[in-house]
C-alpha cells in the first residue's frame, strides 16, 4: 500500500489502484446462510454510491458526526468508508440524539429516532434486499443508494487530522486510524494478498480493525463472519479452507 495514505478513503484508493479484481471483503451470516464477496472494484463502487448519497441527498459535511448502528456486516464497512470519504466522522454504537444524522440496522430502529437529523435505515438482507415496507421516518438504503453516482468527489478536501472515527469511548483522527491500522496488520501478521477471518464485532476498535481496516492497510482481504458461533469448529475448518484464510482474529 501507499505510505502516504493517511485516511481510510486513501487505503481504498490505493487498493483500487494495486489490483481492484481481488477479494477485499468477504461476508457470511452464519445465522441465515448468506454469503457475499466483493472485490475491491464493488466494494469501492458501493462506497461512491454512499458517499453521494451522504454527501448529496444527506447534504452532510465534513465534521458531521454520524451514530453508525449497525453490525458487523460488509453493508457497515461501506459506510465507514464513505463517512471516511466525506470528512464525516462514524460514530459507532453513537448517541443519535447528539448525532448530525444517523444510520441503522432493523433491531436499533426505536434507538435511532432520537436523531433529529437525517436517518437512513438498513433492512440488512441478503444481497442488500430492501425493507418490504420502509420504516415511518427513515429512508431506505437499499431503495436510495442504487440511482447514486459510481464516482464519488468530496466538495471539500478531507483533512486526515480531523476527527474520523469514535468507537468504545475513543476518538481517532484519519492519519491515527491509518497508523493504528498499519500496526495492527503488523502485529496480525498481514501482509498484501492474506486472507483474515474474523468473527468479531464491529462495536470496539478491535472488531473494526481486525474485520476492515487492517486487512486494508496491509493489502489484503478479510472474511467477515457475523454469529460465527453459530458454526461448529469443523464447520469452521472447512471455512478456513475454502476460503483459502492465512490469518484469523475470532
Amino acid at each position: 500500500m501507499n505510505s502516504s495514505d493517511r485516511t481510510p478513503a486513501d487505503l481504498l484508493r490505493s487498493a483500487l489502484s494495486a489490483d481492484p479484481a481481488r477479494p477485499l471483503v468477504t461476508f457470511y451470516d452464519d445465522a441465515t446462510g448468506e454469503r457475499v464477496e466483493l472485490s475491491v472494484a464493488t466494494f469501492a463502487n458501493w462506497v461512491a454510491k454512499t458517499a453521494n448519497l451522504l454527501q448529496g441527498d444527506l447534504s452532510a459535511e465534513p465534521g458531521d458526526r454520524l451514530a453508525l448502528l449497525l453490525p458487523a456486516h460488509w453493508q457497515s464497512a461501506v459506510w465507514l468508508l464513505a463517512c471516511s470519504s466525506v470528512g464525516v466522522v462514524a460514530d459507532v454504537q453513537g448517541d443519535p440524539a447528539t448525532a448530525d444524522l444517523v444510520v441503522t440496522g432493523p433491531d436499533t430502529l426505536e434507538r435511532a429516532r432520537a436523531c433529529r437529523g437525517e436517518r437512513v435505515a438498513l433492512a440488512l438482507r441478503p444481497l442488500g434486499g430492501r425493507f418490504p415496507q420502509a420504516p415511518e421516518g427513515f429512508a431506505d438504503y437499499a431503495v436510495e443508494v442504487p440511482s447514486q453516482g459510481d464516482r464519488f468527489a468530496p466538495f471539500a478536501p478531507v483533512n486526515a487530522d480531523a476527527p474520523a472515527l469514535a468507537v468504545g469511548g475513543a476518538e481517532l483522527t484519519g492519519a491515527q486510524l491509518v497508523a493504528r491500522a498499519r500496526e495492527d496488520a503488523a502485529a496480525l501478521g498481514l501482509v498484501p494478498g492474506s486472507r483474515l477471518l474474523t468473527g468479531r464485532t464491529y462495536d470496539t476498535w478491535e472488531g473494526l480493525s481486525a474485520g476492515l481496516f487492517a486487512p486494508l492497510a496491509a493489502g489484503g482481504s478479510v472474511v467477515l463472519c457475523r454469529h460465527i458461533g453459530q458454526l461448529d469448529a469443523d464447520g469452521l475448518a472447512k471455512r478456513v479452507e475454502s476460503e483459502r484464510v492465512t490469518n484469523t482474529a475470532v
